[in-house]
């Protein structure tokens, strides 16, 4: 075949697309950085961090804990959440049947004094249709009623003849049912108790509970309740939320709020007393805050057990006599002062105290470890709250020595006014201010309060329902509470849960309905951290010109068999960084069978987790086959990267 020459117009393009490769080339070689962290692990400069560093805060917000790890079915199931007047709105509650078959209203003849309100059903019709009339509760969007499991119902019923009454589990519509079982009310003027088990056979993730009859008459219904009787412990918790929380390894738990424990106005705020005794016996009450009512099945015994189940020290917020918007006078403030004492001695009194023995008769005669109380909530501003705060302080002092109290007013860059044994934190913010406040605390203080920085989180523009980059700035964040765990000793991610059906806050850490539940990137970045407290912290030193976007720390920790030695790095930024570790002082070689690299990252910062993809954004674990003392390792953009290299507790090396 013959040649021919390239045109000039060929050799052109040629040249411009050679340009353009070298420019494209170029630009590759750029996007990768170089970096090295040095971490000097030897013994005299190590510290230990708080056993108390990392734990968990819940707040009954966005149906955490109503409809949420509270594992009761029915909603309203007092039919009290329309208030105290009658005849009220019984919502979700509904009717089967028609205005000519039923009539129900509630009434104020509840056997129970704190919630004296009850539901009376008139049936009637002579020829009722095939099935019956009656109610039904869809609880909180739906049942997830699943084929096998046993269902607990428990209900208070009262009716002046004898009646049969037909309890099922349904579908939404009533269509299938699941499970159904025939109940005889004797007529009496008193009101039963009646206990039925139902046992499902099937599954429908939208169930609803419904009470039929086909005898015309009158029946009086009050606190219907549907558990599973697979809750965790026993205890009334959802079993697949409670797992979650344990992945974490909490050591605290910080309860029940937030602006929970406040309300808008002082009569909507949460009182534990109220929250205490049998469960029918609860009035319940609105939280006006976040807008819902909850029957208080979750109530201050729950929250007290739910600790001592998670191996998580208590943290009781109360309620100092500060809502939103109305304030106790500090010199009316006593009688809440004395309120709180008699929960602690709730708590904390022994099984023949007058508090201590309401405790034990409702099945925990040993008393609970309470040694930590927030006096407040984000109170620190209000009018009465140095006044009502030195009042309870000092009566808690008195009879409690030993309990640290935590103050609402931050003293992370000033002294207190107060005397406080700890300080509240709180920080709320976009995605790069939070990275860039990992070193808040290198300037406090090392005297007086410590730290505790009670709710931190990435929220709105950069956060969506809990991205990637959200968690990426969060990580960054406690790898700088690590390093000031002197100061520092506790901290929680806030919040904690939302039920997909309310989203009142985001972003979250757990997402869940019904019957699913997942992780967003905020609650796998904190996975990260379980193994912090209680740990050593190393110095760290890193030296790059890309230092400005990343963020590290290096602990070393134990398991039941082996040391590692952990770095955590955060790679901020946009591009991939090449980076060389060395470590200085380790006591023992690094053994590479027994090491492993963790990474927490995804194409896009704003990537999320979702019910239909729960894992687009997770940790990915592999083995560590170069793990060395000093050792290189790549780092993606936008990346959490965590290396635990296995130390050999049996071979001694010496300091390189």
């Amino acid at each position: 075949m013959g040649s021919r020459e390239a045109s000039p117009a060929t050799i052109f393009c040629f040249l411009l697309l050679f340009f353009l490769g070298c420019k494209c080339l170029a630009s590759e070689l750029k996007a990768t950085q170089t970096a090295e962290l040095k971490v000097d692990a030897s013994p005299q400069l190590a510290r230990h961090i708080p056993d108390t560093l990392f734990g968990i805060f819940f707040e009954e917000i966005n149906h955490a804990g109503a409809g949420g790890i509270w594992a009761e079915l029915v909603s309203n199931r007092g039919f009290e959440a329309g208030g105290p007047h009658t005849p009220s709105n019984v919502d979700p509650w509904s009717i089967i049947g028609d205005d000519s078959s039923i009539f129900v209203a509630t009434d104020r003849t509840s056997c129970f004094s704190r919630n004296t309100v009850a539901l009376r059903m008139e049936v009637l019709c002579d020829n009722c249709p095939a099935g019956g009339v009656g109610i039904y509760n869809p609880g909180f969007w739906g049942m997830n009623i699943e084929d096998g499991k046993t269902y607990n119902l428990v209900m208070y019923v009262k009716s002046p003849e004898t009646v049969e009454l037909t309890v099922s589990l349904t579908s939404s519509d009533g269509s299938q049912n699941l499970a159904s079982a025939t109940i005889l009310v004797s007529g009496a003027s008193n009101w039963t108790k009646l206990e039925q088990k139902l046992v499902a056979e099937g599954t429908n993730r939208t169930s609803r509970l419904q009470i039929t009859t086909n005898k015309k008459g009158v029946v009086w219904f009050d606190q219907v309740s549907l558990m599973p009787s697979d809750t965790y412990k026993g205890h009334g918790f959802r079993t697949e939320l409670i797992s979650m929380m344990l992945d974490l390894k909490p050591r605290f738990l910080r309860f029940p709020g937030g602006c929970f424990v406040e309300g808008e106005w002082l009569r909507n705020a949460f009182r534990w007393r109220e929250s205490i005794g049998p469960w029918e016996e609860r009035p319940g009450h609105f939280g006006d805050v976040w807008h819902y009512w909850t029957d208080d099945g979750l109530g201050y015994y729950e929250f007290l057990q739910l600790s001592e189940d998670l191996g998580a020290a208590p943290i009781w917020v109360f309620n100092n006599g500060i809502s939103h918007n109305d304030e106790v006078d500090t010199a009316a403030i006593a009688p809440f002062v004395k309120d709180v004492l008699d929960s602690l001695e709730f708590a904390r009194g022994s099984a023949e105290s007058t508090w201590g023995s309401v405790r034990a008769a409702m099945g925990h005669p040993e008393p609970f470890p309470v040694k930590y109380v927030a006096i407040g909530n984000e109170d620190c501003g209000k009018k009465f709250y140095r006044g009502n705060y030195l009042k309870f302080y000092n009566a808690i002092r008195e009879a409690y020595p030993d309990i640290q109290m935590i103050s609402n007013c931050d003293a992370s860059s000033g002294p207190l006014d107060h005397p406080a044994d700890l300080y509240d934190f709180h920080v709320y913010t976009d995605s790069k201010t939070l990275f860039w406040m990992k070193n808040t605390f290198d300037g406090s203080s090392r005297n007086g309060p410590k730290a505790f920085v009670s709710e931190y989180a990435v929220w709105r523009s950069d956060a969506g329902r809990g991205s990637l980059l959200a968690s990426l700035a969060e990580a960054a964040f406690l790898t700088g509470l690590e390093k000031n765990s002197d100061i520092v000793w506790m901290a929680s991610y806030a919040p904690l849960f939302v039920n997909n059906n309310d989203q009142t806050w985001n972003p979250d850490a757990i997402v869940f309905n019904s019957w699913q539940q997942y992780g967003t990137p905020s609650y796998w970045m904190q996975t990260l951290f379980r193994e912090s407290s209680g740990a050593l912290i190393h110095p760290i030193t890193i030296i790059s010109s890309y230092s400005g976007s990343l963020a590290a720390s290096a602990i070393t920790w134990q398991d039941s068999e082996n040391s590692f030695l952990r770095v955590k790095i955060v790679n901020f930024g946009s591009d991939a960084v090449s980076l060389t570790i060395s470590a200085t002082g380790l006591q023992a070689r690094v053994n590479t069978a027994g090491s492993t690299v963790t990474v927490l990252t995804s194409g896009n910062v704003m990537d999320e987790n979702s019910f239909s993809n729960p894992n687009k954004v997770v940790p990915v674990k592999s083995q560590l086959p170069n793990a060395a003392e000093q050792m290189q390792v790549m780092l993606s953009p936008h990346s959490f990267t965590s290396l635990d290299l296995a130390l050999a507790q049996s071979e001694l090396v010496a300091e390189m």
